[in-house]
C-alpha cells in the first residue's frame, strides 16, 4: 500500500538521434532550401499522452487542498469585514459621546 508506484520510463529518442537538423549559414543562391518529398528529414510531433497525469488519490488531494485554500481565504476575508466593522462602531460611539459632552459644556456655560 505504501510502496511507491513508478511510471514506465519515457519513449522519447535518446539526444543523440535527435530529428533536429543543425542550422547551417544560407548559400549564395537566392532560392531557398526545400527538403525533397521522399526525404528523411521527419518533421517533429506532438506526444499523444496528456501533459498532466492525475490518479484518483491525486484527485481526491486536489480538491481538498483547493478546499482548504477556500476555506483559509474566507476566514481571512471575514475577520478582516469583522475588524473594519468593529472600527467603525467604536469610531460611533466616540463621535457620539464626544457630541454629548460637547453640548454638556456648552450647556453649563
Amino acid at each position: 500500500m505504501f510502496t511507491p508506484k513508478y511510471p514506465t520510463p519515457d519513449t522519447a529518442p535518446p539526444p543523440a538521434t535527435s530529428p533536429v537538423v543543425p542550422l547551417t549559414p544560407p548559400a549564395e543562391s537566392s532560392t531557398p532550401a526545400v527538403p525533397a518529398p521522399g526525404s528523411s528529414a521527419a518533421v517533429p510531433t506532438a506526444s499523444a499522452r496528456p501533459a498532466v497525469q492525475l490518479t484518483p488519490a491525486g484527485l481526491i488531494t486536489v480538491a481538498v487542498g483547493g478546499t482548504a485554500v477556500v476555506l483559509v481565504v474566507g476566514t481571512v476575508l471575514v475577520s478582516m469585514l469583522l475588524a473594519v466593522a468593529l472600527t467603525g462602531v467604536s469610531v460611533a460611539v466616540c463621535a457620539v459621546v464626544l457630541c454629548l459632552v460637547l453640548k454638556d459644556l456648552r450647556a453649563h456655560r
